[in-house]
């Protein structure tokens, strides 16, 4: 653990000098020997910082802290050194010395959260470590700086999600109760199982990125090896359009409202539930949620349909407001893990058409869904709002 001056210490905690006195004043921080703070010292006063922004009064902090009430002693533990530090470097010299775009360089700050900086602004030393990221896929790999930008903006959001959850469950299972039975704030803290807990669960996301991974691998090895047999004369591909899917509930935000948040947040999880297994096993995947629906992305249409109609029967069996879902084929374009297109804009449209517990699909859907174990009734031409041109439809059934 390094130690500083107070202006280091200051500078580290990106306060100003006045400030870091103020707190040592007011008992919130403690130099040590020599009048040195540590960086768990610059950690306390960046939090302290926070909860001022907020609007707590920095004298009632000092209070509390003083008298033992919120003591700040939680935050030496190694699980808070993710409350990174500024670095001596700011982004200007960071994008000097490592050749990343300055536009880059910054976004790494976006990416985990905080709102954007300047280029005199100093890097946090949690993020130096994100740096090997931009060298190597900018200079080794030679990626577009568009493409890493997608990457650190899908990776930041992605981790945001996931930090969101666990903060919220270790709220729910751990701060509040031990708080509503009195329990005093360091008992709530818990260092040993902050430490315990993060290490299990840094284990566990980097092997399911890994499992991940793998599947995303598997996908590009399956496309070159086609290509090579193709080219070869080996084996010839079987070019299908990709089908954009939406299935909407009707009413499910009413429903949620009347049936209160617990039961509200139990319903989100079996439909969750019922769409991740069901999309998935017939290769395809929820790509995002919609209010009150999902997208999905299904490379081959048929089994999409197929998956449809397993969802639209689904929802029904777990008592969920019926479905209508509405699929289309047809050219997409993949963004930072979003698809976008002509094709997703009717597909959302063929869904807001159908009725409840109906599957509507294009006829491009029925054209590439040879061999799919499901039979279609010819509705007709269609006109769809925000759509030019009548859409041909079918609804899809069990063959």
């Amino acid at each position: 653990m390094g130690e500083y001056s107070r202006q280091e210490a200051a500078e580290r905690a990106g306060i100003s000098l006045d400030k870091l006195n103020q707190l040592v004043e007011l008992g919130i921080l403690t130099p040590g020997e020599g009048d040195r703070l540590t960086t768990a010292d610059a950690r306390k006063a960046g939090l302290v910082r926070s909860l001022e922004d907020t609007g707590m009064p920095l004298e009632g902090i000092g209070a509390a802290v003083r008298s033992g009430m919120f003591p700040l002693d939680f935050m030496d533990s190694p699980a808070y050194e993710r409350f990174s530090a500024l670095s001596t470097m700011t982004f200007r010299e960071v994008s000097e010395r490592t050749g990343i775009p300055i536009e880059v360089a910054m976004l790494i700050r976006e990416a985990a959260g905080s709102a954007q900086p300047s280029p005199d602004d100093r890097v946090r030393e949690s993020e130096l470590a994100v740096l090997p990221l931009g060298e190597f896929t900018l200079g080794r790999a030679r990626f577009r700086p568009v493409v890493i930008e997608r990457i650190l903006r899908v990776y930041g959001d992605s981790l945001r999600r996931m930090a969101e959850v666990e903060a919220d469950a270790w709220r729910s299972e751990i701060i509040m109760p031990l708080l509503a039975a009195g329990r005093h704030p360091s008992d709530v803290a818990e260092t040993e199982l902050a430490e315990e807990f993060s290490a299990v669960v840094d284990e566990a996301i980097l092997a399911l990125y890994h499992l991940q991974q793998a599947h995303a691998w598997t996908a590009n090895i399956i496309d070159g090896v086609e290509m090579i047999l193709d080219q070869a004369g080996l084996h010839r591909r079987l070019e299908r359009p990709p089908a954009m899917c939406f299935l909407d509930l009707t009413g499910y935000t009413r429903l949620t409202a009347e049936r209160g948040d617990e039961a509200a947040a139990q319903l989100a999880t079996d439909l969750t539930r019922l769409v991740q297994r069901t999309s998935v096993q017939h290769g395809g995947k929820p790509v995002k949620w919609l209010g009150d629906g999902v997208m999905f992305y299904f490379p081959d249409p048929g089994p999409g349909v197929v998956a449809a109609l397993e969802m639209a029967e689904g929802v029904t069996t777990a008592e969920l407001p019926p479905a209508h879902v509405g699929l289309h084929a047809g050219p997409v374009i993949y963004q930072a893990g979003d698809y976008f297109g002509q094709t997703v804009n009717v597909a959302s449209r063929i869904a807001e058409y159908a009725r409840p517990g109906e599957v509507l699909v294009s006829q491009a859907v029925v054209d590439a869904a040879g061999g799919a174990p499901v039979a279609f009734s010819d509705i007709g031409e269609v006109e769809l709002k925000g759509v030019a041109g009548a859409i041909h439809l079918h609804a899809a059934h069990r063959e």
